[in-house]
């Protein structure tokens, strides 16, 4: 790869790192700890939260109609996700044994702890549960999905496409067949790192 190509790419990770720690200190002012894996407010914090909670009756009252009828949809994708969160399960627990990738871990992306938000009813909390669980999946089986093609076939397309995942910048220019010669075998190597 193109050494300034490279360069930009690290100057982007750069910045997102720093973009990261941004939205951190952002974050920390909300005063929470992290405890045996469980979230703790500060009591006064808790308060404020359940001082701010809208109760479920309320809440589906203040609801506009469209939204509780479209609700039965949205929540019918959760089989279908179940079933997707199995078999890329299944194959990342056989295929990537054999390519002996490291695999990718699910719990880093889909993560549960809206729960502990004392502002938020019943019914906001399944929501969130399930918001939580979609999301995350879906961004794990990109991810999983994104291994797959580093190791398989790391080569750029020609069209422009919306959505690059974390790995596409390091795959190899449409049509570079030397670089993909040479060095497939190198950005396999990674994989198992």
């Amino acid at each position: 790869m193109n050494k300034e190509i490279e360069q930009i790419i690290e100057k982007i990770k750069n910045l997102e790192n720093e973009l990261k720690k941004e939205i951190e200190k952002e974050d920390q002012k909300v005063s929470y700890k992290i405890k045996n894996r469980k979230i703790q407010f500060e009591k006064d914090v808790i308060q404020k939260q359940k001082d701010a909670l809208e109760s479920v009756f309320l809440y589906i009252k203040n609801a506009p109609l469209l939204y509780i009828l479209t609700a039965p949809i949205i929540y019918g994708l959760i089989v279908p996700a179940i079933l997707l969160d199995i078999c890329v399960w299944i194959y990342q627990s056989i295929n990537f044994r054999v390519y002996k990738i490291k695999p990718i871990k699910r719990s880093d992306y889909i993560v549960f702890d809206r729960q502990y938000l004392n502002y938020l009813n019943f019914i906001e909390k399944v929501n969130c549960v399930y918001c939580s669980y979609f999301n995350g999946l879906m961004a794990y089986v990109s991810e999983v999905a994104a291994v797959t093609e580093q190791f398989w076939c790391p080569i750029k397309h020609a069209k422009k496409i919306a959505y690059r995942h974390s790995r596409y910048d390091s795959f190899f220019a449409y049509g570079d067949y030397e670089a993909y010669k040479k060095e497939l075998k190198a950005l396999r190597k990674k994989l198992s790192q």
